[in-house]
This record gives structure tokens, C-alpha cells and sequence, in this order.
């Protein structure tokens, strides 16, 4: 009896052997789930501009963040929750209005621009990880240029084809802006990576 019990291999529960995975699930959606709120607050700290029907506002910061902290696909399903938070009604988007019917507007294009832009920055995150700080910029700044290039494409749509009116009303007023957004995520990440080496954690979430 005593050899059997010897050579009798361990049985765990299979509750128990489940328990890690379903924790990691579970943890990745509030990450998502965060991240998507983050986007909210995002869009309400915003500068409105007279020149133009696109505001300035914060959303960028959660949304590259989302690429590079929850990976691409985890990042782009953050901001899909976001838009169905917004398709569903609920007063999520800077401007004012929700529904279905707000994506033909001025924004629409960076609205769904999100989605690409996180999906992209975990993307290029994950293959240009080796380059340290180089190549979180890389990803940044490749999530930053996508999100711009969606957005001009349907403000160009929208303002009957003036590609130089789109260039002026959602590029132009907002370089800087969007220099320092990429800076601010950088020290975020940074930051973040400090942290968890600290506590002995490893670096990113992804």
C-alpha cells in the first residue's frame, strides 16, 4: 500500500487545475473593460476648436496605451467595446450625441480608427520589443499615424472630398498635440515597466 501511494501520480481537482486560466481570463477582461473606460474619460477632458468640427482631446493616450499594455488583439477589443458602448446609446464620444447615427459625423473615421490604431500598436509593440525605448516609439508613433490616417480619410469624405480642408481641420491643429500625447504614453509605459520591477513582477501586461 505504501508503494502504491509512492508511485501513485498527485491528482489535482480539475476546479483547481481550471482556477489559473479562468483567473487570467478573468483579469484580461477588466483589463479591457478598463481600458475602454479609459477611453470614455478620454473623450470628455477635451479642447474644443473653432476651426474645425474635430476637438482635441485625450483619447489617444488610452487608446495607444491599450496596443502596448494589453497586446493587439486584447487592445483593438478595449476599443470595440468602446464603440459598442456608443453604438448602444450610451453618451460615450466627445461630441455630443450616440447611436449608430453618430459615426457618419465629422469624428467617425477616428472613432473607428481605434480600433486599428490599438490593434497596430500592440502589432508593431510586439515585434519591435527587442529596441527598448526606439521601439516602443516605433509602436507609438505607427498606432498615432494609422488613427490619423483613418480619421482624415472619412473627415475627407465628409467635407465633400477637400482633402486640404481635412489636412487643416483634423492633422494640422493637432501635431504637437499628438507629439506630446506619444511622449506622455512613453513615460507611462516606462513608468508602469519601473513599477513592476520593483516588485519583481516583469515588464509589460501582454
Amino acid at each position: 500500500m505504501a508503494a502504491d501511494r509512492l508511485s501513485s501520480p498527485e491528482i489535482v481537482p480539475l476546479d483547481a487545475q481550471a482556477a489559473p486560466a479562468s483567473s487570467s481570463r478573468v483579469a484580461r477582461a477588466a483589463q479591457i473593460v478598463g481600458f475602454a473606460l479609459l477611453t470614455v474619460i478620454g473623450a470628455k477632458i477635451r479642447v474644443p476648436l473653432p476651426f474645425t468640427p474635430v476637438p482635441g482631446t485625450l483619447q489617444t493616450i488610452p487608446v495607444l496605451l491599450a496596443g502596448i499594455l494589453l497586446g493587439a488583439r486584447a487592445g483593438a477589443s478595449s476599443q470595440i467595446l468602446y464603440l459598442s458602448l456608443g453604438m448602444a446609446g450610451i453618451p460615450v464620444f466627445a461630441l455630443a450625441g450616440a447611436g449608430p447615427a453618430y459615426l457618419p459625423g465629422p469624428t467617425g473615421g477616428f472613432l473607428l480608427g481605434f480600433v486599428a490604431a490599438a490593434f497596430v500598436t500592440g502589432a508593431v509593440r510586439g515585434a519591435v520589443a527587442r529596441f527598448g525605448v526606439l521601439g516602443l516609439g516605433l509602436a507609438l508613433l505607427s498606432g498615432s499615424l494609422v488613427l490619423d490616417v483613418c480619421g482624415l480619410a472619412w473627415l475627407t469624405v465628409f467635407l465633400k472630398g477637400d482633402t486640404g480642408a481635412a489636412l487643416r481641420a483634423g492633422l494640422f491643429p493637432f501635431i504637437a498635440f499628438d507629439l506630446a500625447k506619444i511622449m506622455i504614453a512613453i513615460g507611462i509605459v516606462k513608468g508602469i515597466d519601473r513599477v513592476r520591477g520593483r516588485a519583481g513582477q516583469g515588464r509589460g501586461w501582454t
